[in-house]
């Protein structure tokens, strides 16, 4: 979970146009799978709610406690799953990248959301671990629970 510690804000806006985003499997409760990624990736945060939570609702303030799965858009790697531990993850809001600070609120318990991330919202330049330089992020969130 160590690449995605980043703090920072920003002042992007949030697309929900799901043009060309990958397909993403809406089984709550299991590890989803992703589409491969093609054409261009976008250059602004796109975010896309595939279930609809019906709980407490994230909001910039909150911790959360979250499944997530990462991909690179440039290869369609998988890099990370907290699925594959089998255990979720718990930060807060404002201590995460700063795509999710902006993708995430408004999701609620039981939602999951494909987000989009450009570079300049995620690791930029320098890339973070296995993350390369540059890179183009796909994740996709599970909200288990909201603080």
């Amino acid at each position: 979970m160590s690449a995605l510690l980043l703090t920072g804000c920003g002042d992007k806006k949030v697309s929900s146009t799901a043009d060309s985003l990958p397909t993403v499997t809406s089984t709550m409760g299991e590890a989803p799978t992703i589409g491969a990624p093609s054409g261009t990736p976008p250059t602004t945060l796109k975010s896309k709610d595939i279930v609809v939570g019906t709980g407490v609702e994230v909001s910039p303030t909150s911790t959360i406690t979250f499944h997530y799965t990462l991909m690179t858009w440039s290869n369609g790697a998988l890099i990370e799953s907290s699925w594959n531990s089998g255990s979720p993850a718990t930060y807060p809001l404002s201590n995460l990248i700063v795509g999710w600070q902006e993708g995430i609120p408004g999701m609620k318990v039981g939602g999951r959301r494909l987000l989009v991330v450009p570079p300049d919202l995620g690791y930029g330049a320098q890339g973070s671990g296995p993350v390369g330089p540059n890179e183009t992020l796909i994740f996709v969130m599970d909200i288990v629970g909201v603080a």
